[in-house]
């Protein structure tokens, strides 16, 4: 497939890609430099459950997350 730079440096990519790979507006991805001329582009994936606790907290019933404190694994 074929994609253009605009001139603000920005990169479509293609219809069909996003369909197939489930991509949405906000995705992140990560691009390397492997040599001039040539990139890799690499979807991030959002971390499970990332920003939970901050929702949770964030409830508009106060009380209703307690967060608890817990000994450390590396003591056990």
């Amino acid at each position: 497939m074929k994609t253009t730079m605009s001139s603000k440096g920005q990169i479509v990519l293609p219809a069909q890609l996003r369909h197939d790979d489930h991509l949405k507006a906000g995705d992140e991805f990560e691009i390397e430099r492997l040599d001039a001329g040539e990139y890799r582009l690499v979807r991030r994936r959002a971390i499970p459950n990332h920003g939970l606790v901050d929702w949770l907290l964030a409830c508009p019933e106060k009380g209703f997350f307690v967060p608890i404190e817990s000994e450390s694994t590396d003591d056990l």
